[in-house]
């Protein structure tokens, strides 16, 4: 199916691994220059050869920027240029007990997970509904909707991104410009699988168990496993496309049944 994306520029933060990188490959090969973040030079310029290598038929290229210092942020837009695609994809996770996280860690959270989309969109966002056309598309999660109880500060996080990508498609009406969030499962990123590993050591278990032992904890999911990060990109390529154009403020689940599934 052609997307008809080509010729397109993407800005995709926190994208030289994991879910931002596999959304980077699937737009990069449907003909889309993709701009590339990641918060040091060398793991931006890393990532970068790396898909020049897969996808050489585009100048992409990359822009280091810890989403932690909104200085940085403004500089990062100050160089981006025109853009049509804004993925919001940089964000932090971890486990915590609700009354060990400090008002500090709070904040970060939310600089990074909430701030990070509301100061791209609020440069970028203008300038696509001046240009007639653009996707603005916010990486969440089903732990916005069912807030984890060992990760409420995330939880809670996500859903203010999901409630910032609603609010701003209401900005778009009438024009070829739209805002959704893809809700995403338990997806075997590089940070999950780090996570799973440490998990693992500490145990003295497989990583495979430990992989089998978290899903089976998560008793309402359909397809029992972790999603491959390039299921979510699937779904964020086409929501980026033309083909898209009657989704506007939607919450879209990629997330194995997750949020449907009952007992």
């Amino acid at each position: 199916m052609d997307l008809r994306l080509q010729g397109r520029t993407a800005f995709i933060s926190g994208s030289t691994q994991g879910i931002g990188f596999a959304i980077a490959h699937a737009l990069a090969a449907e003909g889309v220059r993709v701009i590339l973040n990641g918060r040091t030079a060398d793991r931006v310029d890393a990532a970068v050869a790396q898909l020049r290598a897969a996808h050489p038929e585009a100048d992409h290229t990359g822009l280091a920027a810890d989403f932690s210092a909104p200085a940085e942020v403004d500089r990062l837009v100050d160089d981006l240029g025109e853009v049509d695609i804004l993925v919001n994809n940089v964000g932090l996770f971890g486990l915590a007990e609700f009354e060990s996280v400090s008002d500090d860690e709070w904040r970060r959270y939310f600089e990074v997970n909430v701030m990070s989309g509301v100061r791209l969109s609020r440069r970028l966002l203008p300038r696509m509904l001046e240009r007639g056309w653009g996707r603005v598309l916010f990486i969440g999660s089903d732990s916005g909707v069912n807030i984890p109880a060992d990760m409420v500060h995330y939880g809670v996080t996500k859903a203010a991104m999901i409630a910032l990508g609603n609010g701003l498609a209401k900005r778009t009406r009438g024009t070829a410009v739209t805002v959704n969030t893809v809700l995403g499962g338990p997806t075997y990123s590089d940070g999950v699988a780090a996570t799973v590993a440490s998990i693992a050591d500490a145990q003295s278990a497989p990583v495979d168990a430990v992989k089998a032992a978290i899903i089976g904890q998560n008793s309402t999911t359909l397809l029992e496993r972790f999603l491959d990060p390039s299921e979510i990109a699937g779904l964020v390529t086409y929501l980026a496309s033309p083909l898209a154009s009657a989704t506007n403020g939607a919450a879209i689940r990629a997330d194995g049944g997750v949020l449907t599934a009952t007992l």
